[in-house]
């Protein structure tokens, strides 16, 4: 526990430093290593033997992924480094088609009778190195946002606050076994998580309105996004347990004294932010 409070005391003022008074090529160097790291520890959770000639391309991809976004979305399409005629091309698209077809290439150079590549080995490259920084990088997306510097707070009040909030409600009040995939989580740990999505995105809010008088959700959409973003981030951290308890994995990595490596940490605020980033254009 010790470890884990001094990570998180270290880390949230390094977060909040980078994600809200950095420049956003911050934010995009930050999402690059995230989703280089976490790219990694998936491929060495999940990956066979033939997986392994696969991880490369996909940390190389995933760690890619936020700049190729970054360059998109920012870089003056007039000013690109490279010919013009290629200007218009959605270059996010074009990475994501490169990486299935260099995935299934390797498949097929190196289909043998007795020694290959598997389908999932080629599903958890094309999941860790598309799906996974795609989502990660709707961090990135909210940061490029009018008041991105507040907005991309969004997703991590909410993820952290039900992570929290959780946590404690299950030590404190758990009783019913929520699930076989986690067998610690309980139901009254969720309700508690509920809460905490909720105080969570309300922090945020009360943040905006008194350092930049900007009041983007009403309390009424607060308590919606809230509850809904909580009920996300908790998928989140149950489908990335339901891996760890496939491939008998305890924790992705220990880069995070206490809380395991970059996918045992951000696990919801992988599926929580392109949740925020989709009911932003809703509410």
């Amino acid at each position: 526990m010790f470890k884990r409070v001094m990570v998180a005391v270290v880390g949230i003022p390094a977060l909040i430093l980078i994600l809200g008074f950095a420049p956003e090529m911050a934010t995009m160097l930050l999402a690059m290593a995230l989703c280089g790291v976490g790219a990694w520890e998936l491929m060495r959770a999940v990956a066979g033997e033939g997986g392994e000639k696969l991880a490369r391309l996909t940390v190389l991809v995933a760690a890619v992924f936020p700049a190729v976004m970054y360059e998109e979305l920012v870089v003056d399409r007039t000013q690109r480094m490279y010919l013009a005629v290629l200007a218009d091309l959605p270059l996010t698209a074009a990475l994501a088609l490169a990486l299935v077809l260099l995935v299934f290439l390797s498949a097929v150079l190196d289909y043998t009778d007795d020694k290959r590549i598997t389908f999932s080995d080629v599903t958890a490259a094309l999941f860790a190195g598309g799906i996974f920084p795609l989502m990660m990088s709707c961090l990135l997306l909210l940061r490029l946002e009018d008041y991105g510097q507040l907005l991309v707070f969004v997703p991590l009040g909410i993820a952290f606050g039900s992570d929290t909030f959780a946590l404690f409600g299950g030590l404190l009040c758990g009783k019913h076994k929520l699930t076989p995939v986690s067998p610690k989580k309980t139901v009254e740990g969720a309700v508690g998580g509920l809460l905490g999505g909720v105080i969570g995105l309300a922090l945020i809010k009360l943040v905006g309105l008194w350092l930049l008088g900007l009041s983007f959700l009403t309390w009424g959409q607060v308590i919606l996004l809230g509850l809904a973003g909580s009920a996300v981030s908790q998928i989140g951290d149950l489908s990335f347990s339901v891996i760890k308890r496939e491939f008998g994995v305890k924790d992705y990595g220990n880069l995070l004294p206490g809380h395991g490596g970059v996918l045992d940490r951000f696990d919801s605020v992988t599926f929580v932010a392109p949740f925020v980033w989709l009911a932003l254009r809703i509410l």
